[in-house]
């Protein structure tokens, strides 16, 4: 079995077309929030991956293997729950979906559950309880089958303390990454006429 012991972020530095080049491994959540794992390679090749504890595997790193190979990482399709707006209650006027996602994706955080966090969406693993609450709370919630990339928050740190980096009590908030989120709010308007 090939032994695993260093990831690279995203694959950062390596050359892109060697990155595309190499054999991947398909890991679903589960599998890629361990930092322990056995799997199988798309070239057959059986791996034990050892990282760092707290690790978390994203769709996207490289794995590099003791004899200098390199494995992209594909994060698997799952069973998902898909929460997306009604813009419509029936009430006859619009209503604001963005707003709606938003105390959804406050609640779901409140209960301390795996959110991947979309501009016109959000993801969960599956579950009735929660899918129930999130139906009365005027969302659509379909099951499909699609990967599974949750925010990083206080139960993930994606590579806690890089070399020379630094991580603030377990919770690491990659910093510039949250930037990306703060342009959506102004311009949830323009999705209504879709319906």
């Amino acid at each position: 079995m090939l032994q695993v012991s260093k990831l690279i972020p995203q694959g950062q530095g390596l050359a892109p077309a060697l990155v595309r080049r190499a054999a991947h491994l398909e890991l679903d959540w589960d599998v890629r929030q361990k930092s322990r794992f056995d799997a199988t390679a798309s070239n057959g090749r059986s791996v034990g991956v050892f990282l760092p504890r707290g690790t978390v595997v994203r769709g996207g790193d490289v794995l590099i293997t003791q004899d200098g190979s390199l494995l992209r990482v594909v994060a698997a399709p799952q069973a998902v729950l898909k929460i997306t707006a009604c813009t419509d209650h029936g009430h006859g006027h619009d209503h604001d979906g963005a707003f709606d996602l938003m105390r959804a994706a406050y609640h779901l955080g409140n209960r301390h559950v795996p959110i991947e966090l979309k501009p016109d969406h959000l993801k969960i693993e599956p579950d009735h309880v929660l899918a129930d609450m999130l139906r009365a709370m005027h969302l659509n919630v379909a099951e499909v089958r699609e990967a599974f990339e949750p925010e990083g928050g206080a139960y993930t740190a994606h590579g806690s303390a890089p070399a020379g980096g630094h991580a603030h009590h377990g919770h690491a908030h990659a910093h510039g990454g949250h930037d990306h989120g703060h342009g959506h709010a102004g311009h949830g308007h323009h999705d209504h006429d879709h319906g």
